[in-house]
Order: structure tokens, then C-alpha cells, then sequence
């Protein structure tokens, strides 16, 4: 590991979205990538949203609304997967334009990056496709800024190689998500090392809190997580210096049709972002 070290307010910000909609990652205020797992319905993708933006309105802190419009990795063939591309990328386009937020989902193939780009300001490279050289040029070449979910099976320096394939195919504004590392069988830890490392590295980071509470595979056929530590990494990552949290949220979990165990109830986020955004405010004095 490199012994040159940055400070946590060394790094250029880097804008997400275009014109008064734009947002930034890094600075003096931390960012937040929020929303649902998955687009239920389409009534239920504008409720979360419409509640996303006034929460964080109220509270001054910038957010860049989340969802997917498939979730082409579930443990079993039989779940519940999304709205598909072209329905999911227009309706999160929408939701965006009319709320003035900046709109991110993920893209699992070249095809789908190059359609969810007509719609989409922050492209999202799943963490196990991490590797996938095709998948990362193609977003890399759509001009959109690119956030790269790191594997749960790469250490921090290999976000390195990554980023060298996106410079490579001409994207400028990428950053990185820290989401766990597995640890055995369905079990992620997060380390929060990893956060000072890729920024040490010269990039941006953000923390998945709610993804790194999963236990992969760990409810049979399918996922489950401790939710409730979700808010303590969330605090954790905040400490240790990242630009960003990411944090999926449901109105009910329990009832959430992917990752319920996993997502913080909306009564409790508004709280839990207020305390994070102290925290951010704390580490970077």
C-alpha cells in the first residue's frame, strides 16, 4: 500500500447529474444514495421518491434517488426481479426530472448500460460484475458517471485495475462502493480500512451500509441480513472518512418484495441521515 496518505478533504468532488439537479460527491456534506431495492410498482417507485426528497430537503443534505429496475442476482429463479429495463430506466428518468434529484440504478450487460443511459446520470456496476471488462467500458462510454460496486472477493487496491479499464475507455467521474468483503460462508464483514485505503488510492468512496449486512443466501432460497446493524456501519463509515453512505429503505421492510432484511424502515432514516451528516461534518473540521 502506498505511504502517501490523503486527508479526507484532499480529493476533488465530483458532480453527479446536470444543471440544478446536479449534486456533489465529496466536500463539506456528505452524499447519500437512497431509495427502495427494487421498483415494486410504479406508484410505490413516485411514493418513495416524493418522501426521499422531502425528508431530505427538510433536513439540507443532498441524495441521489436509488432503485432498481432488475435484480437479475437473486437466489432463487422464482423471486420477484423488477419493472426491466426500458420501463424502469424511463419511470426512474421521470422521477428525477420531477424532482430535481439525480437518478442511479444498475446495469448487468452492455446493452442495458447503453439504454439505461438515455435516462440515468449515475450508471451502477454491480459488485459481481465487477471484473466484467465489457460492462465497465460500455458505461465508461456512455458519458455518464459511473459508480463501481467493489467485489465482496477484491481487496481495496484491486479497485486499481478497475479504474485503469475506465480511464481507458474515457470516464473521468467514477467512484467506488464499499459493501463487505465475504467472510466465510453467508457472511459479509465490512472493514472499515478499506474506506481510508481507496480514498488513499486518489478516489472517491461510498459506504453500503445495507448491503453489507446481508448474509448471502443465508435464508435458504433466499438472502437475509441484520438490518439492524445497518445504521451502526452506517455511523462507522462516516467516522472513518467516506464521501458518501448508501443506504436502501422501504416504508416496510418486512413486506419489501428483495432485500427486506436488509433496509431501514423510512420512519428511521431521517434520524439516522441527521446523525451522519454530524458525524461527516465532525470528521472533516
Amino acid at each position: 500500500m502506498s505511504q502517501t496518505t490523503h486527508s479526507v478533504s484532499e480529493l476533488a468532488p465530483l458532480s453527479l447529474g446536470t444543471g440544478p439537479s446536479a449534486v456533489q460527491l465529496g466536500g463539506g456534506r456528505p452524499l447519500f444514495i437512497l431509495g427502495p431495492c427494487v421498483i415494486e410498482s410504479e406508484e410505490f417507485a413516485w411514493t418513495m421518491a416524493r418522501s426521499l426528497k422531502a425528508m431530505c430537503s427538510e433536513l439540507h443534505v443532498p441524495f441521489v434517488f436509488k432503485a432498481s429496475y432488475d435484480k437479475a442476482n437473486r437466489t432463487s429463479g422464482s423471486s420477484f426481479r423488477g419493472a426491466g429495463v426500458e420501463a424502469g430506466c424511463r419511470l426512474l428518468g421521470e422521477i428525477g426530472r420531477n424532482f430535481g434529484v439525480p437518478v442511479t440504478t444498475d446495469v448487468h450487460t452492455v446493452e442495458e448500460a447503453k439504454i439505461a443511459a438515455h435516462w440515468i446520470d449515475v450508471l451502477q456496476i454491480p459488485a459481481f460484475l465487477c471484473r466484467q471488462t465489457d460492462l465497465i467500458e460500455a458505461a465508461a462510454r456512455t458519458g455518464r458517471t459511473v459508480n463501481v460496486k467493489k467485489g465482496q472477493f477484491l481487496a481495496p487496491q484491486d479497485v486499481v485495475n478497475i479504474a485503469k479499464k475506465l480511464e481507458a475507455a474515457g470516464c473521468k467521474d467514477f467512484f467506488f462502493t464499499e459493501r463487505g468483503v465475504t467472510f466465510g460462508y453467508n457472511n459479509l464483514v465490512a472493514d472499515m480500512r478499506s474506506l481510508y485505503w481507496i480514498r488513499e488510492l486518489g478516489y472517491s468512496v461510498v459506504f453500503d451500509a445495507t448491503h453489507s449486512v446481508q448474509r448471502p443466501g443465508g435464508g435458504g432460497d433466499r438472502t437475509s441480513g441484520d438490518g439492524i446493524l445497518a445504521p451502526v456501519l452506517a455511523r462507522a463509515a462516516a467516522a472513518a472518512g467516506c464521501d458518501g453512505i448508501f443506504i436502501e429503505t422501504h416504508e416496510n421492510p418486512a413486506q419489501a418484495l428483495s432485500d427486506g432484511p436488509n433496509q431501514v424502515p423510512m420512519a428511521e432514516l431521517p434520524a439516522l441521515l441527521a446523525k451522519l451528516a454530524k458525524i461527516h461534518a465532525l470528521v472533516r473540521e
